[in-house]
């Protein structure tokens, strides 16, 4: 028996550090989920300026029913995530992105400025596509730890949702009367 023996190259032991910590394939996700990130954050181009934005930036504009409107339909891409068996580490960070969006979405027009910036349907897509490790017609249920995880995740939400309508219950009210004392 001969052995052959072969040489190596330097580069054949490198690594690329962009490749380093990444998944080495991208998996390709419902196309329901793009176009629901693209509807709610790309919609509508403004002509001169060229800026994109969508629903959840309009939509955000009625006080106190747009930005939970927006933030449930945003929920249907986390629930994806667990089918797609996303980590739960991502799974929290997509959550925390949809937390964003509501608590500063909801402040008056600020925050539908900065719903128009900062597109968390958009990022929470890609990681989705970025995060997935089972291809979409593998992606039929979830496991019971993730669901159970995201729903922690949703729980907090209209925890938020509900503490924020309180809030701003209580700052009409104040509001209110301190009209009725000027009034009188």
């Amino acid at each position: 028996m001969s052995k052959v023996l072969r040489a190596y190259t330097e580069e054949d032991f490198t690594l690329d550090k962009q490749s380093v910590g990444k998944p080495t394939r991208t998996i390709e996700i419902e196309e329901s989920l793009d176009r629901l990130g693209w509807i709610l954050d790309d919609l509508f181009r403004i002509p001169v300026l060229g800026w994109r934005i969508g629903l959840d930036a309009l939509v955000g504009l009625i006080p106190g029913v747009g930005d939970t409107a927006t933030t449930v339909a945003s929920l249907y891409v986390l629930g994806s995530a667990v089918r797609y068996r996303v980590p739960k580490v991502t799974l929290l960070r997509m959550g925390l992105n949809l937390g964003i969006d509501y608590v500063l979405g909801s402040l008056p027009l600020v925050g539908d400025f900065f719903d128009a910036w900062w597109k968390s349907n958009q990022k929470n897509v890609a990681l989705l596509r970025q995060r997935a490790t089972v291809s979409a017609s593998e992606a039929r249920e979830g496991r019971i730890s993730d669901w159970l995880f995201v729903g922690m995740i949703m729980i907090f939400l209209v925890l938020l949702a509900i503490g924020a309508a309180l809030i701003s219950v209580y700052l009409f009210a104040m509001l209110l009367r301190s009209l009725a004392l000027l009034a009188s």
